[in-house]
């Protein structure tokens, strides 16, 4: 089987509301897959398709070879499922929970003893077995819901923000888990807004927005293809403008720019004048956390420049936006390393004005590479309309 999900043109519709909106997708078997979207894109609605909690309004969808409108008990046969919220009965012990789960599949005596032992070795857990579910962490209940949803042996384990709420040591031990568990073969369907947590685990990644499927691939593809867009659109920015005059003109109907001088939002925390280690440093950090806090609040930016000069070199480091320069000279020109705030809107468009508007002559310019942070907040950029905030216009 190639395919552990097959969609076809799945949508569900709740009344005149559109959850999801003709989904065409292919999840991989055997593989780690992150099914990713903000609160309310249709993420959730989509798992209860595809794991026949509800029934799709159009399309249909295969899991694990069967269709879940025409085959949903063979379907449930086939997936496990670890809830956000940990579904087990509180005044009973951990193997007595395991026990109902493998009573409700058909299981004999034998297969129960034999999978749970086995199971609860697989996930550290066996010395808490008749520790009541009550007295136990968020990760060892964690844990217990994992052994809970693999007792009848799926080929396809959901798992809902398994690691929220989890110390940075617990996290460590589900993400080893969620691994071998793959390496067992178990197709692993990840929902999480971690993204450290999705880029290091899964092989490929659906971002769910408004109802529909904005972007699908590896992560670094979908890295790779933001990276590119945002270069294209700068180098786009950048034809023509050969002169602070041009830049001026395509560029000053931002407010954060002024035809007479340049204009940046301040940041209350960086004042203007002064240059993120001077910041930092002031605070009584230790070189590591300065290191930490730009890193955190700054974004890299690389611009060759033909003609530098040590005018442009001062006029960037007096802009609120840019936290630290360091300059290395070529044979073709100068090349700029800059960090800039990554929470202003116009950041990279202010350092292009300060060199522009010295006469400076960009000959390149390149992002660093965006996280998957970067890429799920620009998928997910589009809001959907409140209808009800919609009026009439004569």
């Amino acid at each position: 089987m190639k395919y552990a999900i097959e969609t076809d043109s799945l949508t569900k519709m709740y009344g005149d509301f559109l959850a999801v909106d003709d989904l065409n997708m292919n999840v991989k078997n055997k593989s780690i897959f992150g099914l990713l979207g903000p609160n309310g894109a249709g993420k959730t609605t989509t798992i209860k398709m595809l794991t026949c909690l509800i029934k799709p309004t159009t399309g249909t969808a295969k899991v694990s070879g069967y269709d879940i409108i025409s085959n949903p008990n063979d379907v449930r046969q086939k997936i496990g499922m670890v809830p956000q919220l940990v579904s087990l009965y509180k005044d009973l012990t951990a193997k007595e929970n395991v026990e109902l789960c493998a009573d409700y599949y058909g299981l004999t005596q034998d297969e129960k003893d034999e999978r749970i032992d086995d199971l609860m070795e697989l996930v550290d857990i066996k010395y808490a077995e008749n520790k009541m579910i009550k007295q136990m962490s968020g990760g060892q209940k964690q844990k217990v819901s994992v052994v809970a949803s693999l007792i009848h042996r799926p080929d396809i384990l959901f798992l809902d923000e398994p690691t929220i709420g989890l110390d940075p040591t617990t996290k460590m031990v589900l993400w080893e888990l969620i691994q071998e568990l793959n390496d067992n073969g178990h197709t692993i369907i990840l929902c999480s807004h971690d993204m450290y947590e999705v880029e290091m685990l899964c092989e490929k990644v659906g971002i769910i927005n408004l109802g529909e499927l904005a972007a699908f691939d590896t992560p670094q593809g979908l890295k790779d293809t933001l990276m590119h867009r945002k270069e294209q659109e700068l180098l786009k920015e950048m034809e023509g403008l050969s002169s602070a005059k041009e830049f001026r003109k395509t560029h000053l109907k931002d407010e954060s720019l002024d035809d007479g001088s340049l204009k940046v939002k301040k940041d209350e925390d960086f004042p203007k004048g002064e240059n993120i280690l001077n910041k930092i440093t002031g605070k009584g950090q230790n070189i590591t956390d300065q290191l930490e806090e730009i890193e955190l609040r700054s974004k890299e930016v690389s611009i060759m420049v033909k003609n530098m000069t040590d005018k442009i070199k001062k006029d960037l480091e007096d802009l609120d936006v840019v936290y630290h320069i360091t300059v290395n000279d070529t044979s073709d020109g100068s090349r700029l390393t800059i960090n800039v705030d990554k929470f202003a809107n116009n950041s990279v468009n202010n350092v292009i004005w300060s060199i522009v508007k010295n006469n400076g002559n960009i000959t390149s310019i390149n992002t660093k590479d965006p996280s998957l942070e970067d890429v799920f907040v620009d998928v997910t950029s589009k809001k959907r309309i409140n209808q009800d905030n919609i009026k009439e216009v004569d």
